[in-house]
């Protein structure tokens, strides 16, 4: 890290008894994002309430909607409601939200702006650029074009994304599969992208299962519970959970299968269980979902693609075993046979497979499963990510970099950090050589639920 502009020096007086100080001037940073909820809102939350206060002044600008609010106001970050922010492609709308996002930054005339997620990344960077901010940073959560879309939307949303590309003065990512691909579909310049790990909050997470959790939705204590969380859209692929699920169901008839959530397709998902005959529990959104994931003998994430998936780290950080889709950042995360076990996206076969190998191999899985919670609880802390945050900020500046008196030399806080969770697991990297797996479409994937046109993120 850069060295730092004065040595440590030793307070002579305390400023209680000084005469009153100037307040240094903080540095303004605008978070734009398009929905503040779960998944990338959460980050978002916490690169907002992880900063040094004395250091930033912080606001978020979002749509009305989202369960973050209140904490962001609590911890004191400024916020600001923008009617009429939506995912999907709305001209009208979007001009209107590109206009409150031009008076906002003119009126408190921010030094940093940082966008997250692509409708938010498109209309907060072009009001940023327009307003003259001197920084403006984007993060890759995941990315609004995926493999099992109309090619022409994709490679739309593909030219959207790379035109953002001058605009923007550094890049984020939350993880390095994140970040090469970025690099690859040109989104952005070549050593120009940091990896900071999403963080999530892993303090209050469990380690052991609750016993309730079964008795509430009356499962068996020797029955197999494998189970899933998150949003029920065509992202996450729940009817292969279900497709999966009457597969493992035919060689464990025991099993019980769970999915944690709603969505857009939850009558369907429901209507895809009865017609297979899986006895599937769907309780709908809960507020306790570390306390039914730490139940799971096998968390499962079939998504289609994924940035990295909050649910899927709060699933290792449980140390619950897994069985995740290799798209994107995923691979990054689980490492097959050190902390979980990965599929073909889009295959549900596969996806059954690894299950029932988790499920005939209780102690490996078990062991996986510990792996997984010490990589995750050392990774994903978010002093590591707010860290990042800070050296990047400092950095584009011209500032030195500030002292993490609790993370001095840790690889986390380099500017390039890389997500080497081999680095805190117990087992040994394998010495087979690194792979990117991609979403590959198998069949006529596309359904009204895609995202296709008029889809962003």
């Amino acid at each position: 890290m850069t060295a730092a502009w004065l040595p440590r020096i030793p307070r002579v007086v305390s400023s209680i008894a000084l005469p009153p100080q100037p307040v240094p001037d903080r540095i303004k940073v605008l978070h734009i994002i398009t929905n503040f909820t779960t998944g990338a809102g959460g980050n978002t939350l916490l690169s907002a309430i992880g900063m040094d206060p004395d250091r930033y002044e912080v606001f978020i600008a979002s749509s009305p909607g989202g369960e973050f609010w209140d904490r962001a106001e609590a911890a004191g970050v400024k916020t600001r409601r923008l009617p009429g922010f939506v995912r999907e492609i709305a001209p009208l709308r979007d001009l209107s939200v590109l206009f409150q996002l031009i008076r906002l930054i003119r009126r408190e005339r921010f030094t940093i702006v940082h966008t997250h997620t692509t409708k938010a990344g498109f209309l907060g960077r072009v009001a940023a650029r327009l307003c003259g901010t001197p920084v403006v940073v984007h993060t890759f959560h995941a990315f609004s074009f995926h493999d099992f879309m109309d090619a022409r939307v994709r490679r739309t949303y593909m030219l959207l994304e790379r035109l953002m590309r001058p605009l923007t003065d550094e890049f984020l990512a939350v993880a390095p599969r994140v970040a090469r691909q970025a690099v690859e579909y040109r989104l952005a310049r070549p050593g120009r992208v940091s990896v900071a790990p999403s963080a999530v909050e892993l303090s209050d997470l469990p380690s052991e299962p609750d016993r309730s959790v079964r008795q509430e939705f009356g499962v068996a204590s020797s029955a197999p519970l494998i189970g899933t969380v998150g949003r029920i859209l065509y992202q996450k692929a729940p009817l292969d959970f279900v497709r999966m699920a009457a597969l493992v169901a035919e060689h464990r008839p025991d099993a019980r299968f769970i999915m944690v959530g709603d969505g857009p397709m939850t009558d369907e998902v429901r209507a895809e269980a009865e017609r297979s005959g899986v006895d599937l529990i769907m309780p709908g959104f809960r507020d306790d979902v570390p306390r039914i994931t730490c139940a799971l003998d096998v968390f499962v994430m079939p998504s289609l693609y994924e940035g990295l998936g909050r649910a899927l780290t709060e699933a290792l950080a449980c140390a619950c075993p897994v069985v995740a889709s290799a798209v994107n950042g995923v691979p990054d995360l689980v490492r097959p046979g050190e902390t979980g076990l990965l599929a073909a996206p889009g295959d549900p076969e596969a996806v059954a497979r690894c299950v029932l190998w988790l499920l005939d191999h209780p102690l490996e899985a078990k062991r996986m499963g510990r792996q997984g919670r010490t990589a995750a609880l050392e990774v994903f802390k978010p002093e590591h990510m707010c860290a990042v945050l800070d050296d990047t900020y400092s950095r584009l500046l011209g500032l030195p970099s500030p002292a993490h008196d609790d993370l001095e030399g840790d690889e986390m806080l380099r500017p390039r950090a890389t997500l080497d969770l081999a680095r805190v697991a117990v087992e040994p990297q394998s010495s087979q050589p690194d792979r990117v797996l991609r979403a590959r479409p198998v069949g006529r994937r596309r359904s009204r639920h895609e995202g296709g046109a008029g889809r962003a993120t």
